[in-house]
């Protein structure tokens, strides 16, 4: 059993307390594992988001096996947690293939042990499912429930096919008005790409910012100025947190003061404000689909489809790596079930029936709503009968 401690919000974090032994100096102390794990993570140039991830899938290893440490454990072990996952926790097969991806790193990377014979039979298949969409005036509807910067950030997530945290963490520069584009900088997998200003966002946009600059400005007055930079920009550009073009294009309302530098800073507007006024705004809205803040991005890239650009120019403004990522939104173009006519349709030139009905009871005896032998219609009798004369008698 490894030392442990427990940290502000009370999780227990191993090798938080370990002491140097007796001989050694603080300098010559073992890095803690949780540190391991960080600096490895952070080598690979992974998003803070991955770490924090891989961090807390970590300590409930850890904690699952009552503190043991990792390096006291194996494949038995790692087993045993993903498969309590999935059979006591009921996780979706992505959380849980996400833990596994965690442990991998943990080993291979940091305590550089390989695991045999693991991940073919924990890794769980990650089942397909088909995006929800919204028509376009299902989107106008949400986007109409909607005011402030918030309703401005939700209509650059389907005007530009953004996703969430890549329409928070805008920052000024990365908006060219002149060029018409969005510059998004270190999006999924760690890549920049362009995408489409909206010409019809560009007024908003640029009074939103003005609002925006002047409260910039009444920071720099009370010393009060500052935004977060990755740590190699703000080692290369260390003033470039009091710039306006560095400044978040959606900026949070308050701002807090650093720990490690001790300098003020704003953060962006946090994704759970805009996910929660979107849930609100798709309920006001009357919409019964799961529409999400992504659902959005998943619209932009039906529409344009639906528009005729070639999936190609969809993929580009997506930002998929593999246009196969892509070609689900075709499933809603017009070769698809909905361009398909049902045989019944040719049955008839009119619904069978007006409304449904629930199955009648034994002892209920009305009318029938629906006759089943309009399906198969018998011939009606010819308007002239030939008259056969009567049978002779023997």
């Amino acid at each position: 059993m490894f030392p442990s401690s427990t940290q502000p919000d009370g999780t227990s974090v191993p090798g938080e307390n370990a002491r140097p032994r007796a001989g050694r100096t603080a300098s010559e102390t073992p890095p803690r594992l949780i540190d391991r794990v960080r600096a490895v993570i952070r080598a690979r140039h992974l998003s803070p988001r991955t770490e924090q991830t891989y961090v807390h899938w970590i300590i409930r290893f850890v904690r699952f096996h009552h503190l043991r440490h990792p390096d006291a454990m194996g494949a038995p072990e790692i087993r045993d947690f993903i498969s309590s996952l999935a059979v006591t926790r009921h996780v979706s097969a992505s959380t849980q293939n996400q833990a596994l991806a965690a442990l991998l790193v943990l080993y291979r990377d940091v305590l550089q042990r390989e695991i045999d014979s693991l991940e073919p039979l924990i890794r769980a298949k990650t089942p397909k499912r088909l995006p929800v969409v919204l028509t376009g005036p299902e989107v106008q509807a949400v986007l109409r429930q909607m005011t402030g910067a918030p309703a401005l950030a939700a209509h650059l997530m389907y005007g530009g096919g953004l996703r969430l945290m890549e329409a928070l963490q805008l920052r000024v520069k990365d908006i060219d008005f002149a060029a018409n584009h969005i510059v998004i900088r270190r999006g999924k997998g760690g890549k920049d790409r362009l995408t489409t200003l909206p010409r019809i966002l560009v007024g908003p946009l640029r009074s939103h910012l003005e609002t925006v600059q002047q409260r910039f400005r009444r920071d720099v007055d009370r010393g009060q100025a500052g935004v977060p930079l990755p740590s190699d920009l703000a080692t290369k550009y260390p003033n470039a947190h009091v710039e306006w073009r560095w400044q978040w294009v959606f900026p949070a309302t308050r701002s807090y003061i650093e720990r490690e530098s001790g300098r003020w800073q704003r953060h962006h507007l946090h994704p759970t404000v805009l996910q929660r006024l979107v849930q609100v705004a798709v309920a006001a809205a009357g919409i019964t689909k799961h529409a999400t803040c992504h659902t959005f991005r998943h619209s932009f890239a039906t529409h344009l489809l639906e528009d005729g650009y070639d999936i190609r120019t969809v993929q580009e403004l997506l930002g998929h790596m593999d246009v196969s990522t892509t070609m689900i939104y075709t499933h809603v173009l017009n070769r698809g079930p909905a361009a398909v006519r049902s045989p019944i349709d040719r049955l008839y030139s009119q619904p069978p029936f007006a409304e449904f009905h629930p199955p009648l009871r034994p002892h209920d005896h009305p009318s029938p709503v629906f006759d089943i032998s309009l399906l198969n219609p018998t011939p009606p009798p010819p308007s002239n009968p030939i008259q056969r004369p009567p049978p002779r008698p023997r």
